[in-house]
């Protein structure tokens, strides 16, 4: 036994865990447990995993409102085809879109799905070319 605190365990006693202190309302300082999975975090498979989006599909039934002939030409929204935009700008306005302008479609589509749009459009040849 402890001297100073005569009713701590003694010095043999397993001490308890990061993960039994972190369901502890009165420590909420400390990590979660290891194994759960933070909420903020993407699921793996939205990162990991390859696209199988039809982007022409996409284009013909819900971006070609505004982004007439598959993006190559300018209708309610900008011509895609040759943009001088960057990536990040690009994907950035897919995600989160523009107020009054642009539905956002972070919540709908995966990043993969994203890079394999912005891989399109920088794909984009005037129709009559290869």
């Amino acid at each position: 036994s402890n001297p100073l605190n005569p009713l701590a365990p003694p010095a043999s006693a397993p001490q308890p865990s990061a993960a039994s202190s972190a369901q502890n309302p009165l420590n909420p300082l400390a990590p979660p447990p290891a194994a759960a999975p933070s909420s903020s975090a993407a699921p793996p498979s939205q990162t990991a995993e390859k696209s199988n989006l039809d982007v022409e599909q996409l284009f013909a039934t819900t971006c070609g409102w505004c982004h007439n002939d598959g993006g190559r030409k300018a209708g309610k929204g900008p011509q895609l085809m040759g943009t001088k935009r960057s990536d990040d700008f690009i994907r950035n306005r897919i995600k989160h879109g523009k107020e009054g302008a642009m539905p956002a479609f972070g919540e709908t589509l995966s990043d993969a799905d994203i890079d394999k749009i912005i891989a399109y459009i920088r794909n984009l040849k005037p129709d009559n070319q290869p």
